[in-house]
């Protein structure tokens, strides 16, 4: 019984480690991908066809930063993302509790 219980725990900690590691990956790629489409429209067009806005939240300072003469339009959806990051982030972590 004890051997069962034991064997169900590592095939669920199994799969939420796999669950983790491909949505790591998958932004891992999406964010390589970001840059290099940046990168390449920038040199293919320009200096002026770049723009460029991010958003990083560590703990509760964000810090907003942008690019190019549509950062205050990406600065500002980076930020709408991030909110609405931190929102789903804590529904979720109070539907698991």
């Amino acid at each position: 019984m004890a051997s069962e219980e034991h064997e169900s725990r590592e095939y669920t900690e199994t799969k939420w480690i796999r669950r983790f590691m491909v949505l790591f990956f998958l932004g891992v790629f999406i964010i390589l991908a970001g840059i290099t489409i940046t990168v390449a429209v920038t040199l293919l067009f320009g200096e002026s066809a770049g723009s460029f806005g991010g958003f990083i939240l560590i703990g509760p300072f964000p810090i907003v930063f942008g690019v190019g003469p549509e950062a205050t339009w990406l600065a500002l959806f980076a930020i709408i993302i991030g909110i609405l990051s931190v929102i789903l982030l804590l529904l979720l972590w109070r539907w698991r509790s």
